[in-house]
């Protein structure tokens, strides 16, 4: 640390408090319970009041230890966190967020629990951080925290995107708006030549009414199951693997790069671009993603779904992983500790297939939305991958603000 700085238990510039059991506690958001309860493994619930309106840190107390939330809204930190706010005006919020996630880790390290990990006020405080003079404070927060709020605007982006496919996708595939309104004698509010697509009536079937001429099936129809692995001949001498615990709600949030012989054994899946992967274990976690790129290697905790032709690939995607059909893989899982599904149940799910014209003119609308996705979760694991190395030169005063200008235009240029 350079000589200026001075290196400061965490207990003298900030105050440590611990959260508060709240009365009433709702697994999911609903009704006047919108609140989120966070404890020391982050969000476990939500309540009807807030203790705090953000600007608070939370990490672990009882249970998980050495984790750092920064909720930026309403929140409440249960009894099981601790809280760490700056106790003045001469410590900046954002700077000490930075500063305590690189030291946060060590927190694992002062357990006093036995059966249950345990930490104190006291303990957390006596961690040590950097605390540069109010200026420096402020000009790393804003480096730092520009990476950051450009990755949360790409997020947000993406929702939108995944929304506005997912609302196309069940209009013309599970409520057949267009095909409806035909029959009806209605406009389906199309250009002409796509409502001709659409057949003008709905007729019955054991999924109920579809669309005139359309078929029942599953996504096994349009979609090889698991069509490649790795063997120890053909896998490539680097794998970038893609793991279920970095894959959450169609974000790939982090690809690890492995050498052959020290990849993990469940490497084995080959993605594709247009695949779908959707995770087997414990599927209502959401490890589900669509693959824009070639050179991944997926885990065999995942089923893969390789479109039989490139005009099925959105189609496949929105498919498996509508909410429905999570929510359906997640009560057939079974296993005790670690329930599954086997690949070929997610192969099985239930399919309305349309004309291929319908589909080619939904995968030249969708397709743009998952594509601009893609760069947005490239440009973000770059954006992440920046920061994470310039955090601890920037908080150690290894790096000085005047000398990461030129990273910083980098990352505007992205």
């Amino acid at each position: 640390m350079v000589s200026e700085w001075r290196e400061t238990a965490l207990a003298s510039v900030a105050v440590i408090s611990s959260g508060k059991r709240p009365a009433r506690v709702l697994k999911e958001a609903a009704g006047d319970c919108q609140i989120p309860v966070i404890g020391g493994g982050g969000p476990s619930g939500y309540t009807d009041s807030a203790l705090f309106d953000g600007g608070v840190l939370i990490t672990g107390r009882v249970g998980t230890l050495g984790k750092l939330f920064a909720p930026t809204g309403p929140c409440w930190p249960s009894d099981n966190a601790l809280v760490v706010r700056p106790n003045s005006s001469e410590t900046d919020p954002r700077f000490l967020r930075y500063a305590l996630q690189q030291v946060i880790a060590e927190a694992v390290g002062m357990n006093r629990g036995a059966a249950n990990p345990l930490i104190t006020q006291g303990d957390l405080g006596r961690l040590s951080i950097g605390h540069p003079s109010l200026p420096e404070q402020r000009a790393i927060a804003h480096i730092l925290g520009t990476l950051d709020d450009k990755t949360e605007l790409n997020r947000r982006m993406s929702e939108t995107l995944e929304a506005m496919a997912r609302t196309l996708f069940k209009s013309w595939f599970v409520d057949f708006d267009p095909v409806r309104a035909k029959a009806e004698g209605r406009n389906p509010g199309l250009p002409q030549p796509l409502a001709d697509l659409f057949p003008a009536r709905l007729v019955n079937s054991e999924l109920g009414e579809i669309p005139d001429e359309w078929e029942v099936g599953m996504l096994g129809d349009v979609a090889a199951l698991n069509p490649e692995v790795w063997s120890k001949q053909t896998r490539p001498p680097e794998i970038n693997y893609v793991d279920l615990s970095n894959t959450k709600w169609g974000r790939i949030e982090a690809v690890t790069v492995h050498e052959a012989a020290d990849a993990p054994s469940r490497a084995q899946r080959v993605l594709r671009a247009g695949d779908t992967i959707v995770g087997t274990v414990r599927p209502g976690n959401g490890s589900y993603a669509f693959i824009s790129d070639d050179d991944l290697t997926g885990s065999t905790g995942f089923t893969v779904l390789r479109p039989n032709t490139p005009q099925h690939a959105q189609f496949v995607y929105l498919a498996a992983t509508g909410t429905e059909n999570i929510d359906a893989l997640a009560h057939l899982a079974d296993g005790g500790a670690y329930p599954a599904v086997r690949p070929e149940v997610v192969a099985a799910t239930p399919a309305v297939h349309p004309d291929n014209a319908v589909l080619e003119r939904f995968a030249l609308a969708s397709g743009p939305l998952l594509a601009k996705m893609a760069r947005n979760e490239r440009e973000s694991r770059t954006l992440a991958a920046l920061r994470d190395a310039l955090l601890p030169k920037l908080i150690s005063g290894d790096v000085r603000v005047k000398d990461a200008g030129g990273l910083m235009e980098r990352a505007r240029s992205c």
